[in-house]
């Protein structure tokens, strides 16, 4: 594994530890809705880029349609369909309920991850390294 995937690794298990915490311990209006979901996108996004040989934006994309996909799911209410309305595991995997704000906090948790990842190119394609 080289240097770039164990960063992008230790960044999900840092964010997946964030997430956890976030589901287990905050009953916002606020943290865990939208920050939780705009930082969702973002763990999976580095499991993704630390596992797979993927361009970023193809990761970025595959990250947002994963993302949208589940919240249409919440929209036609899958786990009520599939009987799992009362598990617990699956509202915080799957979520419970489709909002068009958490839409939002996924696209800004993808376009925050592109353009950072694009700086971080263009820093290192001119020889100023990883950070600014």
């Amino acid at each position: 594994m080289t240097g770039a995937k164990w960063i992008y690794l230790v960044l999900f298990v840092l964010l997946l530890l964030a997430e956890l915490c976030i589901a287990l311990y905050v009953h916002d209006g606020i943290v865990r809705p939208y920050i939780g979901d705009y930082l969702v996108v973002v763990m999976l996004y580095s499991l993704l880029r630390a596992l797979l040989p993927i361009s970023v934006v193809r990761a970025c994309c595959a990250v947002l349609l994963l993302a949208y996909l589940i919240e249409l799911l919440q929209y036609l209410q899958l786990l009520r369909f599939l009987g799992l309305a009362e598990s617990r595991l699956a509202h915080l995997v799957l979520g419970s309920s489709f909002a068009w704000l958490d839409m939002l906090a996924y696209t800004a948790g993808i376009a925050t991850v592109w353009l950072l990842e694009k700086g971080r190119q263009r820093a290192v394609s001119s020889n100023r390294g990883w950070f600014w």
